[in-house]
């Protein structure tokens, strides 16, 4: 078998093949219609950055799972750790046992996570889970209800984590009633979260204000630089808890551990996923000692903190710590400046932004609108030319790769991009009123 890692994009004919049609049909018939596929990738193998399918088609990822295999697809130092400790035990419950990679990996994440005081861990599944772990966890410190979020944010598709979030109406939408006394105000704009708290939400009944340093699915927006500093005078004025989601945001991929680490602002809950693991269903909420307060019993998960995942999270950490977390911000200063290239060349882009390897390039009309339709037709083009892209915001393209990134893997990543936004207006020339936008039916 040849060596993945090694290999470059390679398209054999029209996608999707025989052999992922085949499972395309299959996956029809069983799957849930609530999944948001954006285009037929069947995968067979990933390493590194590379990912192959079920043709043998293979494909540069700018997508690591939704930024989860943050040290590459299949490293094989995480790959042992998890044979490893498999042979040894899969499972017994740390809520209500003991065993040693949980503690080790406790003690990483309270060593790394920002801020003087001393911190206490509580490991999840998932995203979601950290999230409705940290709004329990504020409700019962602080014995208040009120919670604010942000416009534009995502926060989970659970309950108590869809109600804090603020991105897409579908996300909602059938079903309501939400959980109560949940506010939103404009992210990035402090004036805004002033007049909520002077019209309908008394800060003193606020338990705690939860914030993405960088919005993910709303568009990897980077907020301005007094803001995160000016949310936590705001909550230590008030006495309201400071909640970091830095589930797609940390393990390194802005070039910080953590992003909020850029301005250099310390939450009071920290709420991680996603990369932390590198694949393996893991999440942790790390909070200030003097805040995870609450009782035994009170807070639980049977599968949170599984032996497999804490083993597989242990060397990722470790990993990024020595490793990749540097490479995020190399690579990621090098994949921005060519962006800003193409953005010189090509009027469709509106905007490049991010920090590290978490950057987004907003795409435009000619009117400079958002134009999703153009966003997704580019997103098409690059994977019929074998580089993996997702879309979010209204209009913006996310690069979020592994941060084992090459050099080289970048200079091919922005030269299909060059080839992509190519052909995209070339398709545009020929549709008479569109400009450089593209034909409707796509």
């Amino acid at each position: 078998m040849a060596n993945l890692a090694r290999l470059e994009p390679r398209i054999l004919g029209p996608l999707p093949g025989p052999k992922s049609a085949h499972w395309l049909e299959r996956d029809e018939a069983v799957m849930s219609p609530s999944y948001t596929r954006v285009y037929p990738l069947v995968v067979r193998r990933a390493k590194g950055a590379m990912v192959e399918d079920m043709d043998g088609n293979l494909f540069l990822d700018f997508t690591a799972g939704i930024a989860v295999t943050n040290v590459g697809h299949s490293h094989p130092r995480v790959v042992a750790a998890i044979r490893r400790q498999a042979g040894r035990l899969v499972h017994m419950s740390g809520t209500d046992f003991y065993y040693t990679p949980q503690v080790k990996l406790a003690e990483k994440l309270a060593r790394l996570a920002p801020g003087p005081e001393p911190k206490r861990v509580f490991f999840t599944n998932s995203g979601a889970e950290a999230i409705e772990a940290a709004l329990k966890l504020a409700r019962r410190h602080t014995g208040r209800k009120r919670v604010t979020a942000f416009m534009g944010a995502f926060h989970g598709r659970t309950y108590g984590a869809m109600s804090l979030s603020g991105s897409k109406p579908m996300q909602r939408r059938g079903f309501s009633p939400l959980v109560p006394e949940i506010h939103h105000a404009r992210y990035g704009d402090l004036e805004s979260v002033r007049t909520l708290l002077s019209t309908i939400c008394p800060p003193d009944e606020l338990a705690a204000i939860f914030v993405e340093p960088i919005q993910g699915e709303g568009g990897y927006i980077v907020p301005p630089p007094e803001f995160l500093p000016g949310l936590r005078r705001i909550c230590d004025e008030h006495g309201v808890l400071l909640v970091f989601d830095e589930v797609q945001a940390g393990m390194g991929r802005t070039g910080k551990f953590f992003a909020c680490e850029h301005w250099q602002v310390a939450p009071d809950i920290i709420c991680m996923a996603k990369g932390i693991a590198n694949g393996l269903p893991l999440g942790a909420i790390v909070a200030r000692s003097s805040v995870m307060d609450w009782p035994s019993g009170s807070h639980a998960s049977t599968f949170g903190g599984n032996p497999v995942a804490c083993a597989a999270a242990n060397a990722t950490v470790a990993l990024i710590e020595k490793r990749y977390r540097a490479n995020a911000a190399e690579r990621g200063a090098q994949l921005r400046a060519g962006l800003d290239r193409l953005a010189e060349r090509y009027r469709a882009i509106r905007e490049v932004r991010g920090l590290g390897l978490m950057i987004g390039a907003e795409i435009q009309d000619p009117d400079g609108r958002p134009n999703p339709l153009l966003r997704d037709r580019l997103i098409d083009l690059a994977f019929e030319r074998g580089l993996l892209l997702l879309p979010c915001g209204p209009s913006t393209i996310r690069f979020c790769p592994p941060l084992c990134l090459t050099p080289r893997q970048v200079e091919i990543g922005l030269d299909l991009m060059g080839a992509v936004f190519a052909s995209a207006e070339e398709d545009s020339q020929h549709v008479p009123g569109h400009g450089p936008s593209v034909p409707e039916h796509v």
